[in-house]
């Protein structure tokens, strides 16, 4: 609670101008944006490692970089982070319709590609193949000839979802994360903008300087006569 307080007690005075004095203002907003972004994509993060899927865990470590960085210049007053946050929240958008449009196997995309994901490092396909909820996996013996010595041969059934519509609706919600941040990061922009502006008006940066009163002396010169 304290710091929720310490922290709402930072608001900027376009904030405070607005009337917005709950936790629905609008570096508060963005400050749970980020904390529910990053809890997003180290759930993401783990998944994406255990099915060796490294374009994706790649891509999600540099997610987690911008949105600390974002996080750190909305409390910080710090317009340049939180405006090269919302420039990858644009980035980070496509990527996301680029992997619904895999999973989809929207035009040439197919899922199966080694290539896309994985870097053609490994066979592996998203964790959630044989993980996903209901999904019953069984061996099969013998394997084919043609299956590598080192990988099992599987027959997966029973899976009450597709993997193909789980990953696509972790990116939808990523994809919707984003967009709130986005919204958020432009309005939080904009506040700071405005207070910067409202000080300079009163005289927070005066460019000509401050100059103090001059003293002035109150003793008055007085002839000296010297005798001879």
């Amino acid at each position: 609670m304290g710091v929720i307080q310490s922290f709402c007690s930072t608001w900027t005075t376009a904030e405070k101008e607005r009337g917005i004095m709950g936790c629905c203002s609008g570096r508060c907003t963005l400050a749970f944006i980020c904390g529910m972004q990053l809890v997003s994509v180290l759930e993401r993060q783990v998944i994406d490692f255990l099915g060796y899927q490294w374009a994706p865990i790649l891509t999600n470590f540099l997610h987690i970089i911008v949105v600390i960085l974002g996080l750190f210049g909305t409390i910080q007053f710090r317009p340049r982070y939180v405006t090269g946050y919302a420039a990858w929240l644009v980035v980070w958008m496509t990527w996301n319709v680029f992997i619904i449009c895999f999973y989809l196997e929207v035009g040439d995309l197919s899922r199966d590609s080694d290539l896309v994901l994985t870097f053609n490092l490994s066979m592996h396909r998203s964790w959630w193949m044989e993980n996903g909820p209901g999904c019953r996996v069984t061996p099969i013996t013998p394997p084919p000839s043609w299956a590598p010595e080192d990988h099992r041969y599987i027959s997966i059934s029973g899976c009450l979802m597709d993997f193909q519509f789980i990953e696509v609706a972790h990116s939808s919600l990523q994809i919707l994360l984003a967009l709130v941040g986005f919204i958020y990061a432009c309005y939080v922009v904009k506040l700071i903008s405005e207070e910067e502006d409202s000080f300079d008006f009163i005289g927070g940066f005066d460019s000509y300087g401050y100059q103090g009163p001059q003293k002035t002396s109150h003793l008055q010169l007085q002839p000296m006569y010297m005798s001879k």
